[in-house]
């Protein structure tokens, strides 16, 4: 145990950071300025971790968080700070990546482009049925019985077979809580099973609720056993109560794991998508599309990044990790040609239909790994890129594909990462024949660490 312990700062993964003699201790859900009493849970050579017992003094920056279940979700561990403060630290996390990892020359970064809107901003939500409800430590030491286990809620970090079930979740509109709460209380009404995630077996698995800038709403419950007078009598219960929802969908997984990309999808009523809207382009979204959570920074987002990308209205531009083609189609009335390339193959479809449904008619989509799709032999047949767009997953780019684009040369590249250390490996990469003139984060999480961030790099002249 670590008494009066003083809070210095915050470190990565959304956890704070103290420091008692020689040693670096982090802890989540401090704030610099507590003084606390932190036990240790792992103690190494040169750091620590560890978790607040006690909140001796309260840091001035501090304000209540708005959710029931902080410090036992896990999902927003920054809800104890003030959103400008959260800003200053996402900044500070860009720089520290840019700085320490890519040691190139750097120009100044543009201040942190907050979002407007810091609660029930995201439009899409994940919840999980589970007959194994988390029980937090105070009822676990109450002595209580709890006969009743069946949960509809989120995942323990680190307890894959735990699920905290949940009041309310201030990360999308209310809607998803009402939807949430009337399929577990008319699951406990008609005794249907809840999933058991150690023996992979009941009828309730799990929901996705995506609610869209246009007002378009899409609910898809997935059901754990084929049981299909039990599933349409739930699904026209759920109709009748939310006639809002545009696209009522299900499906069946008898998988051993929840993903969805590889199972039919069955349209119970409405359409099998929904639409997103942008400057007048409407882009459809699947239940297996990927679109930006964040539907209003999207838009900022990617406004940065046609900015960066300069267009005159001539040039052949790349966009390498396209998912559904959003960004291909968003810049593509600015240039000439965009070429599009994604692994999932169902996302480069939703391109293709984003494009057609949009008039649009100077985009091509090619489906494929990137390493394997783009080769020197790829360009060669499809043209040299002015500009190149990269959108990587958090793991960056892989090096065959930098190496590429160093050989292909393009005059510009805009690169929009959600992990500016990966991005900082790949820049250091880049370096050998491009600048990096412009920076500029985006926060696209708030109440989380997470941060967008977004470089322009020139090439250097000869």
């Amino acid at each position: 145990m670590l008494s009066n312990v003083e809070i210095s700062g915050v470190a990565a993964e959304g956890k704070s950071i103290a420091r008692v003699d020689d040693m670096v201790v982090f802890v989540p859900f401090g704030a610099p300025g507590d003084v606390v009493d932190v036990k240790l849970d792992k103690k190494k050579r040169s750091y620590a971790e560890g978790h607040i017992v006690n909140l001796t003094k309260p840091s001035d920056l501090r304000v209540n968080p708005r959710c029931s279940h902080f410090t036992i979700c896990g999902g927003c561990r920054w809800q104890h700070l003030p959103y400008e403060y959260q800003l200053k630290c996402k900044q500070q996390q860009v720089e520290d990546a840019l700085t320490r990892i890519a040691k190139i020359p750097l120009p100044e970064i543009t201040p942190i482009l907050g979002s407007s809107q810091i609660w029930e901003y995201r439009n899409k939500m994940e919840y999980t049925f589970s007959n194994k409800k988390w029980l937090t430590f105070e009822q676990l030491e109450s002595g209580e019985e709890f006969p009743d286990r069946d949960a509809a809620g989120f995942h323990i970090p680190g307890a894959f077979d735990k699920v905290l079930d949940i009041d309310a979740c201030h990360l999308q509109d209310d809607f998803g809580n009402r939807l949430r709460k009337f399929i577990k209380q008319y699951g406990k009404e008609n005794g249907l099973s809840f999933y058991d995630l150690r023996n992979n077996e009941g009828l309730l698995r799990t929901l996705m609720i995506r609610i869209a800038s246009t007002g378009e709403i899409m609910a898809v419950m997935v059901f754990g056993k084929d049981s299909p007078t039990e599933i349409d009598a739930l699904m026209a219960a759920v109709r009748e109560s939310f006639p809002e929802i545009t696209s009522l969908l299900y499906v069946v997984n008898l998988k051993l794991n929840d993903t969805i990309s590889d199972q039919e999808i069955n349209c119970f009523s409405g359409k099998p998508y929904i639409e997103e809207e942008m400057e007048g382009l409407r882009f459809r979204v699947g239940p297996k599309s990927f679109y930006q959570t964040n539907s209003k920074q999207a838009y900022e987002l990617y406004k940065v990044a046609r900015n960066f990308a300069e267009l005159k209205g001539d040039e052949l531009v790349y966009d390498l990790y396209t998912g559904t083609g959003t960004i291909a189609n968003f810049v593509a009335r600015k240039c000439r040609k965009v070429i599009g390339i994604e692994y999932v193959e169902d996302a480069i479809a939703d391109a293709r239909i984003n494009s057609q449904v949009n008039g649009i008619d100077n985009t091509v989509f090619f489906a494929g790994d990137m390493k394997d799709v783009l080769t020197s032999d790829f360009i060669a047949e499809h043209g040299r890129p002015d500009v190149m767009i990269v959108d990587p997953p958090r793991a960056g780019m892989h090096t065959d594909v930098v190496n590429v684009i160093l050989a292909a040369e393009p005059e510009r590249i805009v690169y929009v990462s959600c992990n500016p250390a990966t991005q900082a490996r790949d820049l250091a990469l880049l370096d050998e024949k491009y600048s990096v003139v412009a920076i500029q984060p985006v926060d696209m999480f708030p109440h989380t660490h997470h941060v967008e961030n977004v470089v322009k790099l020139i090439r250097k002249q000869d």
